[in-house]
């Protein structure tokens, strides 16, 4: 039954704050980012979304879940890691149309700010052409870098983290971004 254009479980949905079936994908043999992805996953509370190793990913993976949330960090001059870079043959392929995708990234501002996490820059704009809707922007306020791709508008295209030089503000700017996410994933 339709009431409006929207069907009666997807009010509910948007009155119970649901949200829908969500994937956390990274390296889990990267100790950084797999300790931040368990941590995102913990402040999602209640509704912890699955993680999926890319290490074990498949395109029927990212084609499992409504809501992907993307861990990624920036190797030598701007590059994605080797993990991600053997998924892209078969990522630039899928169909994503109606999936919102949200991505963090690691990154060192200090070392490297002339290609500051550049891989959330990447994948955004690898994910946006297969037809998704990129989530979870944040500020660049807290941050000293000279370039990024993942900054489009002003905005960061994901959650931005440097366990380098700003790991005391990890967890707090980890658990303010998945409080944004609950909202735009529901």
């Amino acid at each position: 039954m339709r009431q409006n254009g929207y069907s009666n479980i997807n009010i509910i949905n948007k009155e119970l704050n649901v949200m829908k079936k969500t994937g956390i994908f990274y390296a889990i043999n990267t100790k950084k980012t797999n300790l931040i992805g368990k941590e995102i996953q913990e402040a999602f509370g209640e509704n912890k979304p699955d993680i999926i190793p890319l290490e074990e990913a498949s395109t029927q993976n990212f084609e499992n879940y409504d809501n992907l949330v993307l861990g990624v960090s920036t190797w030598f001059d701007g590059e994605l890691p080797s993990y991600w870079d053997e998924l892209l043959p078969e990522i630039e392929n899928l169909k994503m149309k109606g999936k919102k995708v949200a991505i963090f990234g690691l990154g060192d501002q200090v070392g490297y700010p002339e290609n500051f996490v550049d891989g959330i820059g990447i994948l955004a704009n690898l994910f946006e052409r297969n037809g998704s809707t990129i989530v979870g922007y944040t500020l660049p306020d807290e941050y000293e870098f000279e370039k990024s791709l993942a900054l489009r508008e002003g905005k960061f295209l994901g959650l931005v983290l440097d366990e380098e030089n700003q790991k005391d503000l990890t967890s707090s700017r980890i658990l303010a971004w998945v409080k944004n996410l609950k909202k735009e994933f529901s």
